[in-house]
């Protein structure tokens, strides 16, 4: 029987504004196991790793950690005590070389000066120790994502981490760099480390993990065994409910044109090409996926098309008429809509209310107003029916949208989207970070929209998600599209990663015509 190296005893944590993120929750993991943490956003998985990591503190229970009480008051105690954890957006200065990243705040030195060529000795062993080998001499931004996510367990490592919290792991890999990610996790565990892995993704979780506990509401569902569960057990605990895990849409009926990009060009401020000579037709009634490793490209066009961006060349067609370089609000009057990549940065104003944010883009439209003014009346109502039917869990219209959870934030951003019944929506990254219950709501909308004639293009990171919604696919790599495939039944996820990675190349490319 393995040893208990982890629990968690009636941890209680309640936020200032009275909010309960978590509630008398107990967490029990075993040595050397690879143990899932699922639920959906708001559930409190995260403030319940960010409590044990000594991110947050916390108001009532117990934590124990290789049978030593802990009270750690921050995550330098916790990194002492032998826990380390791997964020989801990585924690690395993109302007050092990949050793420097790994022994930051820890340098070995020789006399007042840092000892280079000990620490690259040093991060050469861990590396062929654990299977994690990087360069050292590399700059951080010059490597891939997948590299940078070695460097960010050998950082881990390199400060003596027994156990490890992985948060959503695999969201920027392809299904080759997960792979090898899940690989090197089990030679981990096989040397007697342990790792929490939180991960909206069943399907990862039910190939790499022992356990998997469920949290919902802030509580504990309780911790069941991998072996012999299946992935529908696993989402009903999570949300309470039977979830379609697979998108059932009728036929595609492609119609006319609504978007086409020819010969699209852009350099961005660091004088990198980040798209290169781009073209593709977006029809009506057609999602078209955009796939690829994250920093192709991808992100670039989107914001491109919606003039997020300056300084592309080429055209960008909508209905026959020019949008580069027009403002966001003549592409929106143009009927564009847009859900952006980054939810905090450009999908919402953290600090206003749910009804400010749900209006933001109509508050100089006629339907708003009742003669000069904006219309409270009006106001309320639309954000009451919105609320309702994309069923944003908030206290009232007037709650802060940063007190949301990650989900019912991004339900924010898609139900104004989605109401400006746009003819064109750009989706980027839709369901990043959320939970499967909110994936599913926001797959259905997506696939009403496409019913009713309108066309989108689907950027997304998590090829599950290309695949089940896409009737078209394009591939991105370095910029370039170098895949086009008319149906997205006919390609699997393997063949994308190679496409991906810039393994393969089809030669000759049209316009998704």
């Amino acid at each position: 029987m393995a040893n208990e190296i982890l629990r968690m005893k009636d941890i209680t944590k309640i936020y200032p504004n009275g909010v309960m993120a978590n509630k008398n929750v107990s967490f029990t993991v075993e040595e050397g196991e690879i143990h899932a943490l699922m639920g959906e956003n708001g559930a409190g998985k995260s403030t319940l790793m960010k409590i044990l990591f000594g991110i947050e503190s916390y108001d009532e229970g117990e934590i124990f950690f290789d049978g030593k009480k802990l009270d750690h008051a921050g995550s330098a105690e916790a990194i002492k005590s032998g826990i380390g954890m791997v964020h989801q957006h990585f924690m690395l200065v993109d302007s050092l070389r990949v050793y420097e990243n790994i022994i930051l705040g820890m340098e070995p030195t020789r006399g007042p000066m840092i000892d280079a060529e000990t620490a690259i000795g040093q991060v050469r062993e861990l590396g062929e120790k654990y299977n994690l080998r990087v360069n050292p001499l590399a700059r951080v931004e010059d490597i891939s994502v997948g590299l940078k996510q070695k460097v960010e367990l050998l950082k881990v490592l390199m400060r003596g981490a027994r156990l490890l919290i992985l948060d959503e792991p695999t969201a920027v890999l392809t299904p080759q760099e997960t792979e090898e990610l899940f690989e090197q996790l089990l030679l981990l565990r096989k040397n007697n480390h342990t790792i929490i892995f939180i991960s909206h993704k069943i399907r990862e979780v039910m190939q790499i993990c022992d356990k998997v506990t469920i949290m919902r509401a802030g509580r504990s569902e309780g911790t069941i065994g991998v072996e012999g569960t299946t992935a529908e057990d696993i989402s009903r605990l999570m949300v309470g409910r039977d979830v379609i895990l697979k998108q059932d849409k009728k036929p595609a009926e492609f119609g006319a044109p609504k978007l086409r990009v020819r010969n699209l060009n852009y350099i961005n401020r660091f004088g990198k090409a980040m798209l290169k000579n781009v073209n593709f037709d977006l029809r009506s009634g057609q999602i078209m996926g955009v796939a690829g490793v994250e920093g192709n490209g991808q992100n670039d066009l989107a914001e491109t098309i919606f003039g997020l961006t300056r300084g592309a060349t080429g055209e960008v067609l909508a209905d026959g008429k020019n949008i580069l370089g027009k403002s966001i609000r003549e592409i929106r009057d143009l009927g564009i809509s847009y859900i952006p990549e980054d939810r905090i940065t450009l999908g919402v104003a953290s600090d206003g209310s749910v009804w400010q944010n749900l209006i933001a883009d109509r508050v100089d439209q006629p339907e708003m107003k009742s003669g000069a003014f904006l219309s409270s009346k009006k106001i309320e109502a639309l954000s009451d029916e919105l609320i309702r039917e994309f069923n944003i869990r908030c206290k009232s219209r007037n709650q802060s949208v940063g007190m949301l959870s990650g989900g019912n934030m991004q339900k924010v951003v898609v139900a104004r989207e989605f109401s400006a019944d746009p003819e064109i929506l750009i989706a980027n990254q839709p369901t990043r970070g959320i939970d499967v219950g909110a994936n599913e709501f926001i797959w259905k909308k997506i696939v009403e929209k496409r019913d009713a004639g309108k066309a989108i293009l689907l950027v997304s990171a998590d090829l599950n998600e290309v695949l089940e919604l896409s009737d078209s696919i394009l591939v991105m790599c370095e910029g370039e599209l170098v895949a086009y495939f008319e149906d997205a039944k006919k390609v699997t996820e393997e063949e994308l990663g190679l496409y991906m990675l810039g393994l393969k190349k089809q030669e000759a490319l049209g316009h998704g015509q």
